[in-house]
């Protein structure tokens, strides 16, 4: 699995993947950061946090489309497939190469709440939970980039379909009113904006958010290794 986690990381930053979706992040949390905190003067950071899921939604899709369509296209799946490394293995290395990934920007954000600190008033507990649930959303985010790109080998179509399924999980809660009754309600307990909601409007951290979030993570990335596993014994 280490070895391909470097590889895997290798990657990202020996090609554009890598920058192009850490510049698109940062250069809107600076955005948001300049507009909400330093020009409208909210001492939240969360705010300026709560604005870029909307970021995510574009810039996942570009870090996670070459990740299985690639090996596919290439047909550098099969040495994969037949190599000494576990399914498990395969798809933990490059999922910790995508978090890692995503982690570099996360730790740049960091530094929002200490600026705001010493400007003066600022709520570092609420700032750093928020930052934590958004890391987490990144990372479920990225785990479903990760199985629709193992469906398919146009890197095209993976970024398209990642794209849209984030979009109905961004807007989950009004799909969940369209439904009736007890399947509506059902539904609504699986909001995937209500963590970030619950911090950035009561400052409340959401421990059942956070198991949500882990949760749909290990199921896609079930998937991933079931998808793996039925095309190696094809």
């Amino acid at each position: 699995m280490s070895a391909i986690y470097r590889r895997e990381v290798g990657a990202y930053f020996h090609s554009m993947i890598g920058y192009v979706y850490m510049a698109v992040l940062l250069f809107f949390n600076g955005f948001y950061f300049m507009a909400y905190n330093l020009n409208y003067g909210y001492t939240h950071y969360s705010y300026a946090l709560y604005s870029q899921v909307v970021v995510l939604l574009l810039a996942v899709p570009i870090l996670t489309m070459r990740s299985m369509a690639e090996e596919r296209r290439s047909r550098t799946d099969q040495l994969l497939l037949t190599s000494p490394v576990t399914l498990w293995g395969i798809v933990w290395g490059k999922y910790l190469a995508m978090v890692t990934v995503l982690a570099v920007p996360m730790a740049v954000s960091a530094l929002c709440p200490m600026i705001l600190a010493m400007c003066g008033t600022a709520h570092l507990g609420a700032d750093y939970a928020a930052l934590f649930t958004f890391f987490l959303l990144a990372c479920v985010f990225a785990a479903v980039g990760l199985f629709l790109s193992s469906l398919t080998e146009s890197q095209v179509i993976a970024a398209v379909g990642t794209f849209a399924t984030l979009l109905i999980l961004y807007l989950w809660d009004n799909v969940a009113e369209f439904l009736p009754g007890v399947l509506g309600e059902l539904a609504a307990g699986f909001s995937f904006t209500a963590p970030m909601d619950n911090i950035v409007n009561y400052s409340l951290f959401d421990l059942g958010g956070v198991v949500l979030y882990l949760s749909m993570a290990g199921l896609f990335l079930f998937l991933t290794v079931q998808t793996l596993q039925k095309r190696r014994w094809a």
